[in-house]
């Protein structure tokens, strides 16, 4: 902990060695959470340095209070909901009355898939579903945080949320992963 408090002053410093560590330390990790609100490896890559960018920017505000890793995930996924926003790709407007009969009654997707199978799956949902579905089951918000986040309803939340699901599960049931 006290490697990772000295590297954090000397990157607020802004000693460029010491961005370059911190970097190799957290890159691999935050381009996983880029990835998954990412519809290629480009825009992935575009949201990872906005976010590098946004986090060396603003290391004098983390005060020490929980783990160092935990808030810069925070800063990636709001740069990558910015990106998202910024490319008025997030079009959410369904109540959640209207897609109840998508529900499919058994939920329990079982697969041998790998991360990276996942994440080609996760990268084929629309935006809109990806979004929501990642800050859901992959973040832990609440659909009350998400619609807050994304200017949405809550019910519109709930509703992209189980059509991703819907939608993962006619995926993968395509390509015969379940």
């Amino acid at each position: 902990m006290m490697v990772q408090d000295e590297l954090i002053k000397r990157c607020i410093a802004g000693e460029t060695n010491a961005q370059e560590k911190l970097y190799k330390l957290i890159s691999r990790r935050m381009m996983g959470v880029c990835m998954r609100y990412a519809s290629s490896r480009d825009e992935a890559e575009d949201i990872l340095q906005d976010g590098f960018i946004k986090l060396f920017d603003k290391m004098t505000d983390f005060r020490g209070e929980g783990s160092f890793e935990g808030w810069a995930r925070r800063i990636f996924v709001n740069t990558a909901l910015d990106y998202c926003r910024k490319q008025k790709q997030a079009r959410m407007a369904e109540d959640v009355e209207e897609v109840q009969h998508l529900i499919p009654s058994s939920d329990n997707i079982q697969s041998d898939m790998n991360a990276e199978e996942l994440m080609k799956v996760l990268q084929q949902l629309p935006t809109g579903y990806r979004t929501v579905f990642n800050l859901y089951a992959i973040e832990g918000y609440s659909h009350k945080e998400i619609a807050e986040q994304l200017n949405i309803t809550e019910s519109t939340s709930k509703s992209q949320f189980m059509r991703a699901k819907n939608f993962l599960k006619e995926i993968l049931q395509t390509q015969n992963l379940i």
